[in-house]
């Protein structure tokens, strides 16, 4: 049986022919320590009025009244809140995508209709 061909070059690459590595370059460089990956690059700036992280146990059938309307339910218990406690609106970069407005309105409205029958 024939041997295969290479289909490939052959040719060595010499590493002194690499370009010389910048600041820039390395910023947003995959960093890996071996196989294992440590960072990606920059990513997004970081926001002026930051959250902070909790743990909160809450009843099962709020959280479920939460969850029912759908993505962004976390940022809507910051909303419900700020209300709640008479903050005002809501903190300057915190305003959830979904919930802006009449969204919060719509689904208040969605939820006592269902209570109702």
């Amino acid at each position: 049986m024939p041997a295969k061909k290479c289909s490939g070059s052959t040719g060595l690459i010499d590493p002194d022919d690499a370009p010389e590595l910048t600041a820039a370059m390395l910023a947003e460089a995959e960093v890996f320590e071996g196989d294992r990956f440590v960072r990606r690059g920059p990513g997004r700036p970081k926001a002026e009025v930051t959250k902070e992280k909790i743990s909160v146990r809450l009843d099962p059938d709020v959280l479920a009244r939460l969850r029912e309307a759908g993505p962004g339910w976390q940022s809507r218990i910051n909303v419900v809140l700020r209300k709640a406690l008479g903050l005002g609106g809501v903190a300057a970069g915190t305003l959830p995508t979904r919930t802006a407005g009449a969204g919060l309105a719509q689904q208040t409205m969605r939820a006592r209709a269902r209570r109702a029958g």
